[in-house]
This record gives C-alpha cells, structure tokens and sequence, in this order.
C-alpha cells in the first residue's frame, strides 16, 4: 500500500496541473453559463446533469490514462483502433442516427454517443505510433503511401456518413502530425499543387447542394437574405445574439433577451457567451482556449522522444481545429459544419473525449522525468 500510494504521490507531482486547471477552469464556466441560460429558458435541466456527469467522467479518465506509458498506450493502438472503427461502423445500421443530414450518432439505447470523437483519439495515439516507428523511412514512397491509407481509411468512413466536419479534423491532425513526423517537402509541394483540382472535384463531384450552400452563405448576401428563415437561421440568428452583448453583455437577470439561437447550446454556445458575458466575456475564452493549445504545444516540444512529441501535436491539432472552426461559423466567417467548441459546448461524448485527449498528453509529462513506470521499472 504504502508503495502505491509513493507511485500515486509521485505522478501527482508531474502531471501538468497548469494544463488540467485551465481546462476545469473553462469546464466551471460552461456550467455557469448553461446554468445561466437555463434560468432564461434556453437550456433544459438535463443538459446541465449530462455535462456534470461527463465532465466527471472525463477528468477521471484523463488521470487514468495519464498513469499508463504513453510508450505502451500507443504500442496497443490494435486493441482501441478496431473497437473505434466499429463503433463507426454501427452508425450504417439501425443504430445510426442521423442528424442535420449527417450519420454521426449511435443509439445505445440508454443514450447516445458520436463514435467519431473516439475514433479521433484512437487516430491520434495508433498514427502517432505509425509514424514514430517508421523514423525516416516515413519519407519513401511505400511508407509514405501506407501513412496516406492509415488516414484514408476512417475520412472515408466518415465522408460516406456525410459528418463533413468531422472528416475535416482527421484532415488537419494528419496534416499536422506529418509535418511534425519530419514529412519531406516534396511532398508538402506536391500537396499544396494538388490543392485546387482537388477542391474542384470535391466542390463539384463530393459535396452535396446543403454542403456548398452553407460556403456559399459566407459570401453571397443575397443568398443570406433569402435563407434567413432556413439555412442561415442559425448564423444570423447567433450574429443578432452576440451583437446584443455589446462589451459586457446583457448579464443573467436582463429584462429581454433579443434572440433564440437554435442548437445554441451546443456548437453555438459561444453566440450565447457573447449575448450574456459580451465582448469581454468572448475574449476571456478565447485566450484560456489558446493557453490551452500553446501549453499542450509546449508539452510536445520538450517531449523526451518523437512519439511523445505526435501524440501532444495531434491532440493539439484537433483542439485548435475545432476551436477556430467552431469560432468562424458562429461569427459567420465560416461554413456550418458540426464541430463542437472543446470543453464548452453541451455534449457528453465531446466533453468526455475532450478530456481523455489530455490523458496521453498528460502520460507524456508525467513520464518525461521518471525512472518508474505504471507497470515496471527501468533499470539503471
């Protein structure tokens, strides 16, 4: 017991306690404002339990995960991977469930889940692993052409189900972790030359009609007008909602509230944040969800081996992706598509897989300076 509880005292005292207390500190402030919200009328009951319940359950799961070796938590990617892609799967059944016309949810019966928010952990730690082994020889044709199906196989996946949003967070972590797997520029030339065909054929042959509606939306003010009752609800509703904040917003006790914004519980919380807490409120967020990515950025850099480094680059690509893209579709600046804002938006799976993401980030600090491991001890 006593050694234990040594092993305990020991790991306490690495983890990155800076990292997990901005994170609770936003979790703390997400509840305040949906406890706001559900004062007024926006939000139900319930979905302030389920974002209690979830955030409990995340923040233990991140101290578990942060206890195993990330060395030997990325080495049994063929454990977690498949279980992953199958959940994914399910969503083809009658399990699935679809929503604004994407296939992302599965019923379990007691409740849902959005499998893709565990599959993106599972791709971050198993292509981190894929890339770590491989070294240089990630830069030869046949490697590099396996690392390409390693990442094809759940976009594809999630394209076929239509959760474009998704898709595109799988796009940015590859991006990210093979740039800092040392990706030859060659390659990233060859990427960057393919970009406009490869928007043509997507625009023309990939995308639905309410895909390129809702790019189109950003642009054409015309457009705008005519969907405002429709597909551009949401974005102007949330344009009237954080313009009612002003600088310091309209508070919880205001005399009326200009607008209802739908889903503004979830992927467009922070059209909510800005008509209660204003300007000042938006950028109170902004800036702790930054120190949030620089700090996992810092993680990686002083990581004492590669695959350390792509773990804390891929968690810290997928929290960044969804925190600027989430930002850009409620200001308008970009396309609606889905994507939850990490540690504020009502969801228990995104809360609970926002939190296990910072496990293996956490199992790279708290192994960075030891000589005991969870499961055995290095030898001198």
């Amino acid at each position: 017991m006593k050694t234990v509880l040594k092993w305990l005292g020991g790991y306490f005292r690495r983890i990155d306690w800076i990292l997990m207390l901005i994170c609770l500190c936003i979790s703390a402030f997400d509840i305040y404002l949906l406890a706001a919200l559900n004062e007024i009328g926006y939000v139900r009951q319930d979905y302030i339990d389920t974002q209690l319940i979830a955030c409990v359950i995340g923040v233990g799961a991140a101290l578990i995960i942060g206890m195993i070796d990330y060395k030997k938590l990325a080495k049994c990617w063929f454990i977690y991977v498949p279980v992953a892609v199958i959940l994914q799967l399910l969503l083809f059944t009658s399990l699935g469930i679809t929503r604004a016309g994407d296939l992302a949810w599965l019923n379990l019966g007691f409740t849902t889940i959005q499998p893709s928010e565990i599959l993106k952990l599972a791709f971050i730690l198993s292509l981190a692993w894929h890339i770590s082994k491989l070294g240089d020889k990630m830069n030869t044709l046949p490697h590099f052409l396996l690392l390409c199906a390693h990442f094809m196989v759940p976009f594809g996946i999630i394209m076929i189900q239509g959760d474009a949003g998704s898709a595109l967070v799988f796009l940015f972590i590859f991006i990210c972790m093979m740039f800092a797997g040392g990706m030859s520029w060659k390659y990233i030339v060859a990427g960057l030359a393919a970009v406009p065909a490869v928007a043509y054929v997507a625009w023309n042959f990939v995308m639905e009609d309410h895909h390129r509606k809702r790019f189109q939306l950003i642009w054409d003010t015309q457009l705008q007008e005519a969907e405002r009752l429709d597909s551009y609800l949401q974005q102007y509703n949330a344009k009237i909602a954080m313009g009612s904040g002003q600088l310091t917003g309209l508070g919880t006790h205001a005399d009326a509230y200009y607008t209802y914004v739908p889903e503004g519980y979830n992927d467009f919380i922070f059209a909510y944040l800005g008509m209660l807490f204003g300007f000042i409120g938006c950028m109170v967020l902004v800036i702790a969800l930054s120190v949030m990515c620089l700090k996992i950025l810092s993680d990686a850099s002083l990581a004492i081996d590669p695959l350390g480094k792509l773990i804390c680059v891929g968690v810290f690509a997928m929290f960044l992706f969804h925190c600027v893209i989430n930002i850009a579709m409620v200001l308008s600046v970009g396309p609606v598509v889905g994507i939850p804002l990490p540690f504020v938006s009502s969801g228990g799976t995104s809360l609970v897989m926002s939190y296990a993401s910072l496990g293996p980030v956490l199992s790279v600090v708290s192994h960075r300076e030891k000589k005991k491991h969870m499961f055995y001890e290095e030898k001198e």
